[in-house]
């Protein structure tokens, strides 16, 4: 199980790339740069201001659009929210050898557990129970063989030997997690926290900007959504789910004034050009999975709607839906490979 890789190397972006990142976009932020910039404000009327701006982080671009009275507190507001983006990243981050996350592979074990990583881990552990082991932060070893295998100009698909060994290096109930200690049962196991900790970051921003005084925003980073109160004309905030054609054929629009929408899909990252090696990895068999081309789910947290939707594209698209609708609150998308789109019982255009 992994998601976009969210704490990748540092890279250049430019437009083309962002738009590959971008995952489910909102229409009502049609208008915001695709490259970095200052935040901008706009005066919506007479007593609202609109305040947009967009950064990278988490490797791709978080766009954040505040709907406030006072501009000053706004803007302060979204400087402490891209803040908290950027301290919890360098906590989680698995390439730069001075965060928790990598010192831990690293390792084999790490004492004095961050509390946002301590949090983090124990709802990862939450989420592989409930999905049965769809959802495991433990498929590290798996990734790695697809990048060394298929990363490189010379591409070799991976044998079965190989995929054997790094799977008995992968398995959430490996994990020794007690009171801010975590430890590794197998030398050469490792985690990703990609399927989960993107969400939890928008969470945490979002903390920021209520706990600021700020009642109307829309936070994206690269399609994981968290949205609250409403846009400038006072209506909700509207989302088109991605297509994972690109073709513009948005599979639904929704409407959210209080919750957040997550999609995994095939084609943002991918090991060969036939996309049959891709970023999402199934942890029982260390294949990619290849019914669904994406899911979104809608959750009342970025968090469960980030882990939820990789734990659901893991499954067959008929298991998925059945899983969601055992889940209070939650509700998904699924658009096949093959056949027609399949939603769960609450789903609807106007939804959370």
């Amino acid at each position: 199980m992994k998601k976009m890789d969210l704490f990748r190397r540092p890279c250049r972006m430019n437009r083309r790339a962002f738009l590959k990142l971008s995952g489910v976009m909102g229409l009502s932020m049609a208008s915001t740069a695709l490259i970095p910039t200052p935040a901008q404000s706009l005066k919506f009327d007479r007593e609202r201001y609109n305040i947009t701006q967009t950064r990278i982080a988490m490797g791709t671009f978080v766009s954040i659009t505040l709907i406030h009275e006072s501009r000053d507190q706004a803007e302060e507001a979204m400087a402490g929210a891209y803040d908290e983006i950027d301290r919890i990243t360098a906590l989680l981050s698995r390439f730069d050898q001075n965060a928790a996350v990598a010192r831990l592979n690293m390792q084999g074990y790490l004492r004095n557990v961050p509390p946002e990583m301590n949090q983090i881990i124990s709802r990862s552990l939450d989420y592989y129970r409930l999905s049965s082991g769809a959802f495991d932060i433990t498929v590290k070893p798996v990734v790695d063989l697809f990048q060394e295998k298929l990363g490189g100009k010379k591409k070799v698909v991976p044998t079965e030997q190989e995929l054997r060994g790094r799977l008995d290096l992968v398995g959430t109930h490996l994990i020794q997690f007690d009171k801010g200690t975590i430890g590794f049962e197998k030398p050469g196991m490792g985690i990703t926290l990609d399927g989960i900790a993107k969400g939890y970051i928008v969470d945490s921003a979002a903390g920021i900007l209520a706990q600021s005084g700020i009642s109307n925003f829309l936070i994206n980073a690269g399609g994981d959504i968290r949205a609250k109160g409403a846009r400038p004309d006072r209506k909700p905030w509207t989302i088109a789910i991605q297509d994972p054609e690109k073709r513009m054929a948005y599979p639904d629009i929704i409407h959210l004034s209080d919750g957040a929408i997550a999609t995994s899909g095939n084609y943002e990252v991918f090991f060969d050009q036939e996309k049959m090696f891709h970023h999402i990895v199934d942890p029982k068999t260390g294949a990619s999975p290849n019914q669904s081309a994406s899911v979104s789910v809608l959750a009342k947290s970025t968090t469960q709607a980030d882990a939820l939707s990789t734990s659901v594209f893991v499954m067959p698209p008929a298991r998925g839906v059945g899983f969601i609708n055992g889940i209070s609150k939650s509700e998904c998308l699924i658009v096949p490979k093959n056949g027609a789109l399949l939603r769960s019982q609450g789903w609807m255009s106007a939804a959370i």
